[in-house]
């Protein structure tokens, strides 16, 4: 088990423990272990046991836990505060807004156990009346458990892609190789997948008793053509039937609905005699024009894109030569400015942008000042010792409510650029986002614009915004947008990314990294900008480190 695991275990029990009122200080102790247990540095399964209880935040309470934790895989005391809360009640602790106090008078004062409950309550204007709770927070609350309960069973593209291979290499056994096709949403790479999508070459009638097994998984539809299932991780599996005319149904489940209606509508006469699963570019031979990507295969707009001439030359994880955006431990980041760099230039990367968090995320340990000046000095030490590789002095600075970045020009102007982002305040109309934005973008030391609209995917919606004035802004002030390559952000969404290529704005795939293992979210990021039809040219941190200086220094200058 590691660490995150453990940090979670903690982080649960902490809340359970607020929920059930037992004791307040045991709740903030199991926070304070879950947050430290996080940020080490080093896994506790690889830590001798008599050493746990000197970590720090730790202590010899939680330090048993932790080691019962090890040996058995759960730990009891949390096992005896679930059994006595109903699964409901543990539910809402998805819901934002709700902390475990507020989960506590909802249970044991209004007696609701359950989400759906909780909406009716809301709905019903019930919620408002107990201490604690406004007609803001209702609202709040309604919001929040609607867009929960609208994308349940939906799971981010890296928590499939975990237990893909697993999947595919069981469905080869059963069915073949030849016979398995991975199709649908993820073939396309999409930020969010709501099934994992196959096609058997084989019929409904045959696929079916495959699956019936000592712990079958749970059969949800079936048609025709198709069948859906719910495994026993929770995710949905559709598997096309396709015993004849495989190849045929692997090119229509290989792109959107929209985009298969209008390759069929202008071409009708395809065969697909000479396709294959694995190559059906001579699909696009046949039709005239050139070949489109599964990860582009989204809207009719490509096809007639496609009938003109060559499309680009797509952008790949190779070809980000640096990490731009990224936090060390002076301010929330786990690894120190050394290990940072050390590990970038051993993964091949030129340079590393610094990017602490400001002075207003206090919450982050964001940086004074004097902490500035400080690390400053030390960026200088060690871009000193390093050869044929170059730290960055940045900072992720906070937009005030106003626009406003949280420091003044002077220090501003100490950085080799600066990285624009919203923090607070979140929940605003889209009239007060854009005046906060474009206030920023129009700041003559903002770089990049961070993570445009504040969306967490799957938990949080971004801050409404007009797309295109944000790009015309960006545009006219020389200002990079960040494609958030963190799969939980993927923010700017690749949606929008045309928009801003057509008015010639830079984009810059950065992997908002908090420790040496976050380098690898770029990939992410490089797959949503895939299917922009984004190319290393359009993109920032696929600059060389020459290349990357001299923007800078332009930039500045």
């Amino acid at each position: 088990m590691d660490n995150y695991q453990i940090a979670e275990i903690f982080s649960l029990l902490s809340k359970l423990t607020d929920i059930h009122a037992e004791n307040n200080f045991k709740a903030k102790s199991y926070a304070i272990a879950a947050f430290h247990i996080e940020k080490l540095p080093e896994q506790l399964s690889e830590t001798p046991k008599e050493k746990i209880a000197s970590i720090k935040g730790i202590g010899d309470s939680s330090a048993k836990k932790i080691i019962e934790i090890l040996e058995t895989g759960s730990l009891k005391i949390l096992q005896e505060l679930i059994e006595k809360t109903p699964i409901g009640v543990i539910e809402m602790l998805n819901i934002k807004g709700i902390g475990p106090k507020k989960i506590s008078t909802i249970w044991k004062e209004m007696e609701i156990e359950s989400i759906g409950e909780l909406l009716y309550a809301c709905k019903e204007n019930r919620l408002k009346l107990y201490k604690g709770f406004g007609e803001k927070t209702q609202q709040n609350v309604i919001d929040t458990i609607e867009f929960y309960l609208s994308n349940q069973g939906s799971n981010l593209y890296p928590q499939v892609e975990a237990v893909e291979p697993q999947i595919t290499s069981y469905l080869q056994k059963l069915f073949g190789a030849a016979n398995v096709f991975l199709t649908g949403g993820f073939k396309r790479q999409l930020e969010i997948i709501d099934e994992l999508e196959y096609v058997i070459k084989s019929s409904v009638e045959d696929i079916k008793p495959k699956f019936l097994t000592a712990n079958p998984p749970e059969l949800l539809e079936e048609n025709a053509d198709s069948i859906l299932y719910k495994l026993l991780n929770g995710l949905k599996l559709r598997l096309y039937s396709a015993p004849e005319a495989f190849e045929k149904k692997c090119f229509f489940t290989s792109g959107s609905p929209e985009f298969i209606n209008e390759f069929i509508f202008r071409f009708p006469g395809i065969g697909f005699s000479e396709a294959s699963a694995a190559d059906d570019s001579t699909v696009f031979k046949e039709a005239g024009i050139s070949f489109i990507p599964s990860c582009a295969r989204e809207t009719p707009e490509i096809i007639e894109r496609a009938a003109k001439g060559p499309l680009p030359q797509l952008i790949q994880p190779e070809d980000i030569k640096g990490i731009i955006h990224s936090h060390s431990n002076w301010s929330d980041g786990s690894n120190t400015l050394e290990e940072m760099a050390k590990a970038a230039k051993e993964q091949g990367f030129e340079y590393l942008v610094i990017s602490d968090h400001s002075k207003s995320a206090f919450y982050a340990n964001g940086l004074t000042e004097e902490r500035i000046q400080a690390q400053h000095e030390q960026i200088d030490v060690l871009n000193s010792k390093l050869t044929g590789f170059k730290i960055f002095k940045s900072i992720e600075s906070d937009i005030l409510y106003d626009g406003s970045l949280d420091y003044p020009n002077a220090v501003l102007a100490t950085f080799d650029l600066v990285i624009a982002s919203v923090h607070s305040i979140l929940k605003m109309p889209e009239e007060k986002a854009m005046q906060r934005l474009i206030t920023a973008i129009e700041n003559p030391y903002t770089t990049i614009l961070g993570h445009m609209t504040g969306r967490l995917l799957l938990s949080r919606k971004g801050y409404p915004v007009d797309h295109k004035k944000i790009v015309d802004a960006c545009a006219a002030n020389n200002v990079v947008i960040e494609l958030n390559a963190h799969p939980s952000r993927l923010d700017i969404d690749w949606r929008h990314i045309d928009y801003a290529l057509e008015k010639n704005v830079l984009i810059s795939i950065d992997p908002d990294a908090h420790t040496i293992e976050g380098f690898k979210d770029t990939r992410y990021g490089v797959l949503a900008a895939q299917k922009a039809m984004v190319t290393k040219a359009q993109n920032l941190s696929s600059m060389g480190l020459t290349e990357f200086e001299n923007y800078i220094q332009k930039r500045k200058g």
